[in-house]
């Protein structure tokens, strides 16, 4: 718990370290709403899948997208999520159909969610989840 709140006092992580610290915040996050991480940047030569996850179900494989931005408070930025364009939902659809094709979990119900970080210069994270956020036509 002690470490937990130095970590928060400290502030956001440096502009290099900011993608791994919201991935691994995400991940946090998940297991604690019952999903289990099964695998962490899953790298095909035409993407990533930052987070891979069993659902609370226990059948269910949680293909998650994170986007981190750090916030300062100073002018309005568009959130995180709105970096997800058409391309990259895409891409995401292909990487989920490809990744449970090759692990040998076809016929098994798919989802990709993504996460959204605000990190402030101060003070905790705002995290959002948007469950099943991609789909085939959206």
């Amino acid at each position: 718990m002690i470490g937990r709140l130095l970590r928060l006092r400290r502030g956001r992580p440096a502009p290099d370290r900011l993608g791994p610290a919201g991935e691994r915040l995400a991940a946090r996050r998940l297991r604690r709403a019952g999903l289990r991480i099964l695998a962490r940047n899953v790298r095909r030569p035409y993407g990533e899948i930052d987070l891979v996850a069993l659902a609370p179900d226990r059948r269910t494989i949680v293909f998650v997208e994170v986007k981190t931005r750090a916030v300062d408070g100073s002018a309005p930025a568009p959130p995180p999520e709105a970096a997800i364009t058409a391309r990259k939902r895409a891409t995401l659809l292909r990487l989920a159909h490809d990744v449970s094709r090759r692990r040998g979990w076809a016929g098994r119900p798919l989802r990709i969610d993504v996460v959204a970080i605000d990190w402030p210069a101060s003070g905790p994270p705002i995290i959002r989840h948007h469950e099943d956020a991609i789909r085939p036509g959206r």
